[in-house]
C-alpha cells in the first residue's frame, strides 16, 4: 500500500472514531441532551442468555450507570438449552450481566421451564404464560386491608413485536409484556399504569450491520417520530408523567469494548463463526433505540 493510501486509511479511521465520540449518548459533549431514566426499578425481559449482550448491551450499560441511580434486573425466560448447554449458559449470563454493570448475580433470574418456555426457533410462547410469570414476579399480593403496591418495578424493557431477529421467542415476550400491563389496568378506569414498557426497535437487514454508523439515521427517524407524537398528543389527551416517549443509547468506544468482552469472554459457548460478524458490525452492539408502548 502506498504512503498516500495509508494516510487516507488513517484519516478514515480517525473520522470514524471522531464521529463515534460525538454520537455517543454517554460521553459526547451533547450527552446530557438525551432523555434518561433516573432512580427507577427496571426489569430487562429477555428470552435467552446472551440476548442482554447481543441486543441490549448499550441499554444495560446506560441504565446501570451509578450516576442515574437505577436498579436493573434481568429476567430470562429460558436457559438457552436448545443445544443442551443450558447449565453452561446460565453461568455465562450471570458473568456477562456483571460485566455490563448489574449489581450482583442475584439480580439475574433465569426461568428453566422448557414445558412452557422452550428455546426453539419454531416455538411461540403463550402470551398468557409470559404475562402470568411477570405478574407473579412483579405484582405483590394485597395486604390484609386489600391494598398493596401495584407493582415492584417501574420500567419493563424487552423486544418489540418483530423481535429484532424475528425469533418467535423474542416476539412472544412483547405480546406477553403487553398482556401483563393490560391485566394491571383491568377494571381500573382512569388508572395510570404503574409500569412503563419500552421496546427495542427492529430495523431492516442492511441497518443491522452498519454498527455505530446507524446512529444519525436513528436520531433523524426518532426526531420525526417525536414530532408525530407531539402532533398526535395535541389531538388526544395522554397521561402526563416524567417518562420519555423514546430512549436512545449510543455506546461509547469504551462501552462497545465492554459489550464485546461480555460476549467473547462471558458467552464463550456461543461464539461460533457468525457471531463474530454480529459483534463486530452489528448496530445493536452500539446503538439501541427504544420506544415507549402506550398500552390501553
Amino acid at each position: 500500500m502506498s504512503p498516500s493510501s495509508l494516510v487516507t486509511v488513517g484519516f478514515a479511521i480517525a473520522a470514524v472514531f471522531l464521529f463515534w465520540t460525538l454520537s455517543s449518548t454517554t460521553s459526547s459533549p451533547f450527552a446530557r441532551t438525551f432523555p434518561r431514566l433516573y432512580n427507577k426499578r427496571i426489569c430487562l425481559l429477555i428470552a435467552h442468555p446472551d440476548d442482554e449482550a447481543m441486543f441490549f448491551a448499550p441499554t444495560v450499560l446506560a441504565l446501570t450507570n451509578p450516576e442515574f441511580g437505577n436498579h436493573l434486573k434481568i429476567l430470562c425466560l429460558s436457559s438457552g438449552d436448545a443445544d443442551g448447554l443450558g447449565h453452561i449458559r446460565k453461568k455465562e449470563l450471570q458473568k456477562s450481566a456483571l460485566q455490563l454493570g448489574l449489581r450482583s448475580e442475584s439480580d439475574v433470574f433465569i426461568v428453566d421451564e422448557p414445558a412452557r418456555f422452550r428455546d426453539s426457533m419454531t416455538t411461540t410462547w403463550s402470551e398468557a404464560d409470559v404475562a402470568d410469570l411477570l405478574a407473579s414476579a412483579f405484582t405483590p399480593p394485597p395486604t390484609a386491608k386489600g391494598k398493596g403496591s401495584p407493582a415492584t418495578i417501574d420500567v419493563l424493557v424487552t423486544f418489540d413485536s418483530a423481535g429484532v431477529s424475528n425469533h418467535p421467542n423474542h416476539r412472544s415476550l412483547y405480546h406477553g409484556a403487553v398482556r401483563f400491563l393490560r391485566n394491571l389496568m383491568r377494571d381500573r378506569p382512569g388508572y395510570a399504569c404503574p409500569v412503563t414498557l419500552y421496546t427495542l426497535t427492529s430495523t431492516s437487514l442492511p441497518r443491522k450491520y452498519i454498527g455505530v454508523l446507524d446512529a444519525p439515521l436513528t436520531m433523524v427517524l426518532g426526531a420525526l417520530r417525536t414530532l408525530r407524537s407531539a402532533i398526535s398528543a395535541s389531538r388526544r389527551r395522554l397521561a402526563k408523567d416524567d417518562m420519555p416517549n423514546r430512549l436512545l443509547f449510543v455506546a461509547s468506544v469504551r462501552e462497545w469494548m465492554t459489550a464485546q468482552s461480555a460476549m467473547v469472554h462471558a458467552h464463550r459457548s456461543q461464539m461460533v463463526w457468525f457471531r463474530w460478524g454480529w459483534i463486530t458490525f452489528g448496530r445493536y452492539m452500539a446503538v439501541n433505540d427504544l420506544n415507549r408502548e402506550r398500552v390501553t
